[in-house]
């Protein structure tokens, strides 16, 4: 039998029980549909986790200071003042596989502009943290060297501070008041968005880090710095780099082996690594937990396929009385059960597609469809019409024809 006939007659089959076979499909339109829109919530929420590691940089590795014991009482790291400009000077200058690193101090305070004030955090760093951070300034000027050797009053605005202090105007090149000291706005930095902490990274003053340790930050020791941001070479070398300031900041410490390090390392590429694959793996496990819905549908097609055996019994005689072979029958059932899902499965694309554009305007959530989503959907759906097709179309057509016509 020609493969276009068959399908033909599989088609008219599914159409004389119109509201039956809509039925038969509902199950895997709704398994695909929700499949295609969990992967594609999933993907967006990949995508949002990816741009927040961009907003933060590449390759970086984060410094801080170790803890430190007091009355028997120990606090937790970053307790200790024990990081210093010099320290991140010299990891600049003496590790090879580092690119840039920056000393940097963080304090929170009111920043006013005339009769408008806003309480944000202030943020002191050299010129290489605009570097390590690959933040630029989309107005004015960034901070230079001689900022940072001349301790000058100068800051960068984040986005969020300019509106909420200047609205639409250019702050460029007025003044602002931080902690009731005055300090002339060079440039606004591009916005960045929130980090993968959730926090805003726009809501923030930069000023030259050696301004930050004179005027706004009080410590026991000149040139104590909360931090150290340090960007590798590339991210090959990120393991090398490490080793290379642990090394250094030993000896410069003079730490020994007997003796607890006072600072410690954290690799920033790795730890936002896991975080962007726990998002992969919540996408999969979504599409999972959807898919089981298809198995659902596979298992009503087959139900519905076994019925309409039964009720065709005397068709399929009469077809082998006059000629049809095993396999004409076989395939016949084979493609009204593939037809079925396939059918299923594009209207389930369309309505996947749908809900997931539903999702990002309701919510404001990016979503993400991507073509090998619809690919893989798609496959399967076929593949679950296979599957589930196959007994009942192998029971038709092991039906004995003397009795398939003598069947009431």
């Amino acid at each position: 039998m020609d493969f276009l006939q068959t399908i033909k007659i599989a088609l008219r089959a599914l159409r004389t029980n119109k509201m039956r076979s809509f039925l038969t499909m509902l199950g895997i339109i709704i398994g695909i549909a929700a499949v295609i829109a969990m992967m594609a919530v999933g993907s967006g929420a990949s995508y949002v986790i990816s741009q927040q590691i961009a907003s933060i940089g590449s390759n970086i590795v984060l410094i801080i200071p170790g803890s430190t014991t007091s009355g028997g009482l120990r606090t937790g790291s970053g307790g200790a003042q024990t990081l210093s400009s010099d320290d991140a000077r010299a990891i600049m200058n003496d590790c090879p596989s580092v690119a840039y690193a920056a000393g940097t101090v963080r304090t929170s305070g009111q920043i006013v502009n005339g009769n408008m004030n806003w309480s944000t955090v202030i943020m002191g760093g050299t010129p290489e943290l605009f570097e390590i951070r690959e933040w630029p300034v989309v107005s004015g000027r960034p901070i230079s060297q001689q900022d940072e050797d001349g301790a000058v009053k100068v800051c960068l605005l984040g986005q969020t501070v300019a509106e909420s202090l200047f609205g639409s105007s250019d702050p460029v090149g007025s003044i602002v008041r931080i902690k009731k000291i005055p300090f002339t706005v060079i440039g606004i930095l591009e916005r960045k968005g929130q980090s993968p902490q959730g926090q805003d990274q726009d809501d923030a003053v930069f000023v030259p880090l050696r301004t930050a340790q004179r005027n706004l930050v009080r410590s026991q020791r000149t040139g104590i710095v909360s931090a150290i941001i340090v960007k590798a070479k590339s991210e090959d070398v990120i393991a090398k780099a490490e080793s290379e300031i642990q090394a250094l900041l030993n000896q410069r410490h003079r730490i020994t082996n007997s003796k607890e390090p006072d600072f410690s390392t954290r690799n920033l590429s790795e730890i936002l690594a896991v975080a962007e694959q726990s998002s992969k793996a919540m996408s999969l496990l979504l599409g999972a937990v959807a898919s089981i819905s298809l198995i659902v549908g596979g298992i009503g097609i087959m139900n519905i396929m076994l019925v309409s055996v039964t009720e065709r019994t005397r068709e399929i005689g009469i077809r082998m009385a006059i000629g049809a072979k095993k396999n004409d029958i076989l395939l016949q059932f084979m493609t009204e059960a593939v037809l079925l899902t396939m059918l299923g499965g594009v209207i389930g694309i369309a309505l996947g597609a749908g809900g997931a554009a539903a999702v990002s305007r309701m919510l404001d959530w990016p979503t993400l469809i991507s073509f090998q989503s619809i690919a893989v959907a798609f496959i399967f759906s076929a593949v679950v019409g296979i599957f589930f097709g196959f007994y009942p179309a192998k029971k038709a057509a092991g039906l004995n024809p003397i009795d398939a016509l003598r069947y009431e």
